[in-house]
C-alpha cells in the first residue's frame, strides 16, 4: 500500500502552493512541467495581476500552446499585435509561437488559471521586450 509521501497529489488547493512574483504578476504552478501526478500532456498555473498592470515583458511559447481562462477581473490581451477585451469568464488560446501578453484595466485584481500542452517551464518562455502594449 502507498504511503502518504508517495501517492500522487491529484487535488491540490492554491494555498498550498507557493506563490512567486514575476514582473506585472504573481504565479504558482498548480500542475508544474515535472508534477508527481504524471501529467504527460498539460501543465497548469495560476496567475494573480494587480489593477492597472501588464504582464511584462512580452513572450511567446515556441512549442507549447496556451489557454487562459480569466475568473476574475477585466482587462485586455496584446496577441501578435491585435488587442481583445477580456472579462471575468473569457478564455484566450494563444498559439505556438504567438508574442502574447494581458493587462488588467480594472480596478480589482484578475485572477486566471493558464493551461499548457505540452508541458512548459518559465525557462521555455521566449521574451520580446521591445513589444509593449
Amino acid at each position: 500500500m502507498d504511503t502518504e509521501k508517495n501517492v500522487a497529489k491529484l487535488v491540490i488547493h492554491e494555498d498550498e502552493i507557493e506563490m512567486k512574483t514575476l514582473p506585472g504578476r504573481k504565479l504558482c504552478w498548480l500542475m508544474p512541467k515535472d508534477s508527481s501526478s504524471g501529467n504527460a500532456l498539460t501543465a497548469v498555473n495560476l496567475i494573480r495581476i494587480a489593477p492597472e498592470t501588464a504582464i511584462t515583458p512580452a513572450h511567446s511559447h515556441a512549442s507549447n500552446e496556451e489557454i487562459v481562462y480569466i475568473v476574475t477581473g477585466t482587462g485586455e490581451t496584446y496577441i501578435d499585435g491585435r488587442l481583445y477585451e477580456i472579462k471575468a469568464g473569457s478564455m484566450i488560446f494563444f498559439p505556438r509561437d504567438s508574442v502574447h501578453m494581458v493587462r488588467n484595466t480594472g480596478k480589482q485584481e484578475m485572477k486566471a488559471i493558464c493551461f499548457f500542452a505540452p508541458p512548459t517551464t518559465l525557462d521555455d518562455y521566449t521574451f520580446h521586450e521591445d513589444v509593449t502594449f
